[in-house]
């Protein structure tokens, strides 16, 4: 998995309605331990790159641009040891409450006291589905 050329720079794919600020790829760093680009997500999946684009518009993945040259990468935490299949509708509920990509990356690996742990790890561990998903559309309001 390679690690491209960290750049402290903000995600210029922003969504959102502007009241959070935009995120620096700088605090994404610090909170996602590994990255990989489509490209790798594909070759891990053994699936076509096309295949992984679709997974990333449909928020199966997420996926932020970022290093040099500027790639679209995707945390690992959500590609291995296989993709998480309960990140789609939480994806799709901040998305709807107006999170940008990066924003939603922000939120899915920013230590939560009260799950415990991260949302997506809380995710991993199926019983907490339910849990994140209500945080998430607490967002929303």
């Amino acid at each position: 998995m390679s690690t491209p050329d960290q750049e402290p720079q903000q995600d210029s794919r922003q969504g959102g309605d502007g009241t959070r600020g935009d995120v620096p790829l700088a605090d994404l760093e610090q909170l996602v331990d590994g990255w990989m680009t489509v490209q790798e997500v594909a070759e891990h999946l053994g699936l076509a790159l096309s295949q992984v684009r679709r997974m990333v518009s449909d928020r199966d993945l997420v996926a932020v641009r970022r290093g040099r040259p500027r790639a679209d990468c995707v945390p690992t935490a959500l590609v291995v040891p296989v993709p998480l299949p309960r990140l789609r509708g939480t994806a799709v509920v901040l998305a709807d409450a107006g999170y940008s990509d990066a924003e939603t990356l922000r939120w899915l690996f920013t230590p939560d006291p009260s799950l415990p742990g991260t949302p997506v790890e809380a995710l991993r561990a199926e019983h907490r589905t339910t849990e994140v998903r209500r945080r998430a559309q607490a967002l929303a309001f």
